[in-house]
């Protein structure tokens, strides 16, 4: 199997990488500079803006990993080119020159609305706000009406392998969180696990929201990395905010291999 990773350098990228090429799997990580690779990545030269660069990168690929995102960051128009046109770019050439390929794209808890009135579900309709989500909810509808194999894997709170998000976030939370939100969380170890599926077409046609077990409260994740934030008893008011239901991917085989934020602490794993 050859796979074409996007955002192989990124915060999932790097620590999925060298996990597939542990299980045997051939990867093309598509780069715009040198920055180093782990041994035997094969780096191919392109950018998910410049279209002409695309094709050589996708040919004869079994799937297309789409990791590649801008999330933090006030320049809208960079988020919109990168998470829409970056992902058309790169559909429009699986068309092209892989139309066989399998097409796997990593998305986000946060599509789902902030008002909701249960955990999000895959079915659910949605209309984020915010401008990271709802370039990711347009990249994702691209997709399902591309007419290739695909598969959009829609993550909770991505934490481990010691990638520091975790551990940012009480600078994140600060003035943004009620202490009582509760996250759906995901490990890196599980993101190998639902791509493993979904490269093995488990997820085909399909969107998936991939988390843990126990979604977890701001106050005590920020407390887990040794921040503070003050205490509050005042009413939620978005109690279903970044809450997932995962029963879906159970249901298609997935399996958490850190099934909560707590045992990761005990094993060592943040």
């Amino acid at each position: 199997m050859t796979v074409l990773l996007t955002g192989a350098t990124g915060l999932v990228g790097t620590r999925l990488l060298p996990r597939l090429l542990a299980e045997g799997v051939e990867c093309r990580a598509l780069m715009r500079s040198d920055r180093a690779l782990p041994e035997g990545a094969i780096r191919v030269r392109g950018d998910l803006n410049d279209a002409d660069t695309l094709a050589s990168a996708v040919r004869d690929v079994s799937a297309i990993i789409h990791l590649a995102a801008t999330f933090r960051t006030t320049d809208t128009d960079l988020i919109w080119r990168s998470n829409l046109e970056g992902s058309r770019n790169l559909i429009a050439a699986a068309q092209a020159h892989a139309p066989q390929a399998r097409f796997i794209m990593a998305s986000t808890a946060l599509i789902y609305d902030a008002d909701a009135t249960r955990p999000g579900r895959e079915d659910d309709a949605a209309s984020p706000k915010l401008d990271y989500p709802a370039s990711k909810l347009a990249a994702e509808n691209e997709l399902r009406t591309s007419g290739l194999t695909w598969a959009i894997l829609r993550y909770g709170f991505v934490y481990g392998d010691q990638d520091g998000h975790l551990e940012s976030l009480p600078q994140l939370a600060a003035g943004r969180f009620h202490p009582a939100q509760r996250m759906s969380m995901v490990h890196h170890r599980d993101i190998a696990t639902a791509t493993r599926l979904a490269l093995d077409g488990a997820f085909d046609g399909r969107i998936v929201n991939i988390a843990d077990e126990a979604p977890t409260t701001v106050y005590e994740l920020v407390e887990m990395v040794g921040g503070a934030m003050e205490p509050s008893s005042e009413p939620l008011t978005n109690p279903w905010y970044i809450h997932m239901d995962a029963s879906l991917a159970r249901r298609l085989g997935f399996q958490p291999a850190v099934p909560t934020v707590y045992q990761a602490l005990q094993e060592g794993l943040l």
